[in-house]
């Protein structure tokens, strides 16, 4: 018996090591056991429609997820900064006589732009696309460090709390930015004009709390 089963052993540990035949697929299953960032409670490894089918798709799908959420963490940043009218002094453009504090502070302030001005930031966001943040770098990790709160090194879980709370913060983000500018259109309020009046019921008129 023992030597049926010690051969049964080696004969295990040699298959281990013939090529396969099958094509190797990673499920999610198999991906949410192999990662802690980003499969957090109470939903987990979430992929109900099953778009996760190897491991390559999974990191490029996380690499855009996180992209994602930064962008829309900014724009909810530049949400509250410009709803309450904090603008820069002067012109953004001195020849269409336009000042900052002329332009909407919602998402029509972006149609007031001149097409020179809108051209202007598409090339700077571009120019950090693919020089000094690249998009191909797919973890995300430009090196961006501050001290103590990002002692990695020295203290390992905090990496993986501070990567789930961005991956959590921007999934947020990109929903909030979403309603707002969903709500902007069909209100044509702001964000802070909606709270002022309580314009925020989805009923009725939508004035008022329901």
């Amino acid at each position: 018996m023992k030597t049926a089963a010690i051969f049964a052993l080696l004969a295990g540990s040699a298959a281990a090591f013939a090529p396969s035949t099958k094509p190797e697929t990673v499920t999610s299953t198999t991906l949410f056991e192999s990662t802690d960032i980003g499969a957090t409670a109470p939903l987990g490894f979430f992929d109900p429609l099953g778009y996760i089918t190897d491991e390559s798709k999974f990191v490029r799908y996380r690499a855009v997820e996180r992209k994602h959420g930064r962008i829309a963490m900014m724009a909810m940043l530049g949400t509250f900064v410009h709803n309450n009218k904090w603008t820069f002094d002067g012109y953004v453009s001195p020849s269409n006589d336009l000042k900052f504090s002329d332009v909407d502070s919602g998402i029509g302030g972006l149609f007031q732009l001149p097409a020179a001005g809108l051209a202007q930031i598409i090339l700077v966001c571009g120019f950090i696309e693919l020089t000094w943040w690249p998009a191909t770098q797919l973890d995300g990790d430009y090196g961006v460090r501050l001290g103590k709160i990002n002692n990695w090194d020295q203290e390992p879980g905090k990496e993986i709390r501070q990567k789930n709370a961005e991956l959590n913060n921007g999934r947020a983000a990109m929903m909030a930015i979403a309603g707002v500018i969903t709500q902007e259109v069909f209100t044509g309020q702001n964000l802070a004009e909606q709270f002022s009046a309580l314009h925020v019921s989805p009923f009725g008129d939508g004035q008022g709390y329901f």
